[in-house]
């Protein structure tokens, strides 16, 4: 199936489920202090429960990649929404935060489910001359959801409770699913042999093992001796998946994939983009809620200017890497990336917010226009009946470069900042500065606080460096680093056609 009469309808209703499952994280960062005060949750309870889900959505796309690709992708699709919506209702309904987290680790298992299938159904009803086009409109759809979710999460906190962050998914869940049912269609269900079981224990485990040691390293220390334990067994299984891999007869995962130049430039490039969003947008959520003070609507407006950016550039960004190719496309926007974090290095305790906004701005216009040009390279790399372990791959690589950003960057801005000398509090965060000095006598509360808001946001310009010198080197390499040809791709899997 190369090319479908209902294939632009079938798109739109596409974007709209990435746009319900992007939107969720989004509206829930601007909802974790009324989650504090409603649930009585603690600061690793509001880890927890935004972690979970990114800990099984994380672990789980690779396996439910590979069962959407056998089931249908349609049928995929519309299990993982459903998984998604009914965990979401149930949440809203949680009176506990260890409630809370295990239906958010539900909500991570169906959209593990949602992501892969939209792009397989994607790279099937389009023919390769159209899939550009597509690849754009879905990226801009991930910036659509970004853009609405922050504000939508503080007009909603503005009159609703906590809940209302879950709430919200289910018309839009519901919504999609009488779409995808009407105007999505069937593609056919791939068989390749017996699913590689052993193989999706491996990678599960192996994923899990790590993202989790990296959420847990800047609380529990990146020494830690629970923490190299932690790392040492996800070496160990990802090794062992590997060379199991190599011998399968149907591998989970086509490792030589990675071989392919254009294929790992393209995954490292995605990876390091999203490294560092997830990583500058944690601590600008910080600085602009407590250094500067806005609610949690105003704070969210704040990132309307990456996500407006970012939203353009994807849905033209078909046409630019038709004129520049994909590599130099590729470049363009790591340099523009670059170009944003050093415009937020030097912010400053009373920095305008038109600045901040414009190195947002800047960031995103680099990200949307590589979403679409790497997701396609990453999808093209392999025939179209492989396309549901390439989006796996697509969104594993984008996953953990997230997870990776928020930590790492996350950890350089925790240690520059403690180890400021002039902090008032030494020993505690910027929260707990602003939580200790709302308890102060006036003077001694101001001078808590601008010991503080300096120090974190010193501390906060040297992850923006840091980030910037990461996505400069990834921009050389994509640029001097010569692209390879393919490799032959297997012989065709045998494709059973679906009922529509």
């Amino acid at each position: 199936m190369s090319e479908h009469p209902r294939r632009w309808a079938a798109l739109a209703v596409l974007s709209l489920t990435l746009v319900a499952v992007t939107l969720d994280n989004s509206v829930l960062n601007t909802a974790l202090p009324s989650l504090a005060h409603g649930l009585h949750a603690t600061t690793s309870d509001l880890q927890w429960i935004t972690d979970a889900y990114t800990l099984v959505f994380a672990s789980a796309l690779i396996l439910a990649g590979s069962l959407g690709a056998r089931l249908g992708s349609r049928r995929a699709l519309i299990g993982g929404l459903v998984v998604f919506g009914g965990g979401s209702a149930v949440a809203a309904l949680a009176d506990t935060p260890g409630q809370l987290i295990a239906w958010r680790a539900v909500m991570g298992l169906g959209a593990a489910f949602v992501m892969p299938a939209t792009l397989a159904i994607i790279t099937r009803i389009f023919s390769p001359a159209e899939r550009p086009k597509a690849f754009a409109a879905w990226s801009a759809a991930a910036g659509i959801g970004v853009l609405i979710g922050p504000v939508t999460g503080g007009a909603l906190l503005e009159h609703y409770s906590w809940s209302s962050a879950f709430w919200i998914n289910v018309p839009l869940v519901a919504g999609a699913l009488v779409a995808v049912v009407r105007l999505v269609p069937a593609v056919p269900v791939v068989r390749t042999g017996r699913l590689d079981i052993l193989g999706a224990l491996l990678s599960t485990a192996a994923v899990a093992l790590l993202v989790d040691f990296v959420i847990q390293a800047p609380a529990r220390g990146w020494t830690a001796p629970l923490g190299f334990a932690e790392l040492g067994a996800a070496v160990v299984l990802a090794a062992l998946f590997v060379a199991w891999q190599l011998r399968a007869a149907s591998p989970l995962v086509r490792l030589d994939l990675f071989a392919n130049r254009t294929f790992l430039l393209a995954a490292l490039s995605l990876a390091v983009v999203f490294f560092v969003l997830f990583g500058t947008l944690f601590e600008l959520s910080q600085y602009l809620q407590l250094v500067h003070g806005y609610s949690p609507l105003v704070a969210g407006l704040g990132a309307m200017p990456f996500a407006v950016a970012m939203a353009t550039t994807s849905a033209t960004s078909a046409l630019l890497s038709k004129r520049l190719g994909v590599r130099w496309t590729l470049v363009l926007g790591l340099s523009l990336a670059v170009a944003g974090l050093l415009s937020l290095s030097t912010t400053g305790v009373g920095t305008e917010f038109w600045k901040v906004a414009f190195g947002t701005g800047v960031i995103g216009l680099g990200m949307g226009m590589m979403m679409a040009p790497a997701s396609l390279q990453i999808s093209g790399s392999v025939p179209p009946e492989y396309s549901s372990m390439a989006g796996a791959l697509n969104s594993v690589i984008r996953e953990l470069g997230g997870v990776l950003g928020i930590a790492v960057l996350g950890t350089v801005v925790s240690s520059a900042y403690r180890s400021d000398p002039a902090l008032v509090l030494p020993g505690a965060d910027l929260p707990a500065a602003h939580a200790a000095a709302a308890t102060m006598p006036p003077a001694d509360a101001q001078q808590v606080l601008s010991a503080a808001d300096a120090a974190f946001t010193a501390a906060m310009d040297r992850g923006a460096l840091v980030a910037a010198a990461i996505a400069a080197l990834m921009a050389v390499a994509v640029a001097v680093i010569r692209p390879a040809a393919a490799r032959t791709a297997p012989a065709e899997a045998q494709l059973v056609a679906q009922p529509a």
